[in-house]
């Protein structure tokens, strides 16, 4: 067969033996459709070179076949953190042997609230995957009553469920990997452990603090020496200075993620400071960093790619409108071994 033009769905019928409205239930998901006729279809759109009119197509369907990833972050970040460089990494294998595209949203802070949420909630996408939210950047709030189906990462800020009402999420267990970090410096016979956190409006910054405390306390040890970070190394150096200048007696430190890890390293060397000899030091995350310092870091596995795959199947069924029946999946953290604690 040949055409003066792109094939058209009365070609691809055509060629398949089948009526037009059979040819189009069959290429928009198969539902009552034999599979005789199903793989003529198919044989005829792999044939012809066919692909549907998406615009067309959702006119009908009501669907624009694309999910959005938001991540509430300054522009370079998503070059410079594995996070979320693992983060794009584990939606694009969630979504192999899929038709959805990827819309990705950069919420930069400072932004007009909520112009993410309405662009969101205005039909651009079928759903939606959040990854290193802050609470004020209020997406629980605006995604959980518009019922657009989404999924985090990271576990929800919102406890209300008139306003967290349908959403999922994916997480490691943040609390249990910031006390694996602490324990190993504890057992290694470190008394004067201190920590630079992540952001405390983030999930993750806030469980690993706590997790850190926690191994302290029950340890019966002091848990004054924190210093609040940002995830980054400029950010981990200044804070890392800080917490030694405050408390030079320091024999272990946890940094919430390798990024503020390293620099931690870096300030304790320009200060003499042997790792680990005079200073313990454990990261998280366990993105490839670790690999790179010296001495080799001690860090805190944390399932990234696995975790963010999870997320983005679960919102292909959620799309797809087929039953999810978690609303959050946790995965376990792991301790790997490093020179540096």
């Amino acid at each position: 067969m040949t055409t003066s033009g792109p094939p058209t769905l009365d070609d691809v019928a055509q060629a398949a033996g089948v009526s037009r409205s059979t040819a189009s239930r069959a290429i928009n998901g198969g539902l009552r459709v034999s599979p005789e006729a199903q793989a003529a279809v198919d044989d005829a759109v792999a044939r012809l070179g066919y692909a549907p009119n998406r615009a067309a197509r959702s006119l009908v369907t009501r669907r624009t076949d694309s999910i959005a990833l938001v991540v509430p972050e300054p522009d370079q970040r998503i070059l410079t953190d594995p996070f979320l460089s693992g983060t794009l990494a584990g939606v694009s294998e969630g979504l192999a042997g899929t038709d959805l595209q990827l819309v990705l949203l950069l919420a930069r802070p400072g932004e007009q609230r909520g112009r993410v949420g309405r662009y969101l909630r205005s039909g651009h996408v079928d759903g939606v995957i959040v990854a290193s939210h802050h609470r004020g950047d209020h997406l629980e709030t605006e995604l959980g009553p518009a019922g657009l189906p989404a999924v985090f990462v990271g576990r929800l800020f919102e406890p209300d469920p008139q306003f967290s009402r349908g959403l999922r999420y994916v997480d490691v267990d943040n609390v249990t990997g910031g006390r694996l970090a602490t324990q190993r410096m504890i057992d290694r016979g470190r008394r004067r452990i201190g920590t630079i956190t992540g952001p405390l409006d983030m999930p993750a910054g806030v469980d690993r603090m706590i997790g850190w405390r926690d191994a302290l306390r029950d340890a019966g040890l002091a848990d004054d020496a924190i210093v609040e970070g940002d995830f980054t190394t400029a950010g981990a150096a200044v804070a890392a200075a800080r917490l030694l200048d405050q408390h030079p007696d320091l024999d272990g430190i946890f940094a919430a993620s390798d990024l503020m890890a390293e620099a931690t390293l870096r300030v304790l060397a320009e200060r003499g400071r042997s790792v680990p000899g005079d200073v313990s030091v454990v990261g998280f995350d366990d993105l490839g960093i670790a690999e790179t310092t010296s001495p080799r870091l001690t860090t805190v596995h944390n399932p990234v790619v696995q975790m963010v795959g999870a997320a983005t199947s679960m919102l292909v069924d959620l799309v797809a409108g087929r039953p999810v029946q978690d609303e959050r999946r946790i995965f376990a953290p792991r301790l790997i071994d490093g020179d540096s604690a």
